[in-house]
């Protein structure tokens, strides 16, 4: 059964996921791993629970700040990070100096998706100086390198 659809937007074609790979692999990845001399994960994974959860959170804090939000108004900004060379628990050891991925929330306003965080007073910076201040924000998948690459197809 052919249940491929390339009028999905939610779909791509297997040789462009492959070349994407490659190319990151072959260039970014190769840089990186010659460079800072680790083997750096080229992936990460999230499990369902976890991302609808943090949807969730997303739309209830927003609904929270703005009760007039609509949910094509919210999205999720993926930054690449990395973990410092001695990381800090619940992060394993293992995972130190290697990528990975932040979720931020966004909310558009005036037509541009901005970084929300519906914790941060209004008008204020995210950091101030002596004050701990915290982001809604998604962290803590499980990296390739050091997990094993078995799982993957790409």
């Amino acid at each position: 059964m052919n249940n491929t659809n390339l009028n999905n937007p939610n779909t791509l074609a297997v040789d462009l996921i492959q070349d994407l790979v490659d190319n990151y692999r072959n260039n970014q990845l190769n840089c990186i791993n010659q460079n800072i001399k680790i083997d750096d994960a080229h992936s990460v994974w999230f499990d369902l629970p976890a991302l609808k959860n943090f949807i969730a959170e997303i739309e209830a804090q927003a609904q929270i700040v703005d009760p007039n939000v609509q949910s094509n108004d919210l999205g999720i900004r993926f930054y690449y990070a990395a973990y410092p060379e001695n990381p800090a628990q619940p992060i394993p050891s293992n995972y130190a100096k290697r990528h990975t991925l932040v979720m931020i929330p966004t909310k558009k306003e005036e037509g541009l998706n901005y970084d929300f965080n519906p914790f941060q007073e209004e008008g204020k910076a995210l950091s101030v100086t002596g004050v701990i201040a915290i982001a809604l924000a998604g962290n803590h998948g499980d990296l390739v390198p050091p997990g094993a690459s078995i799982v993957e197809s790409y």
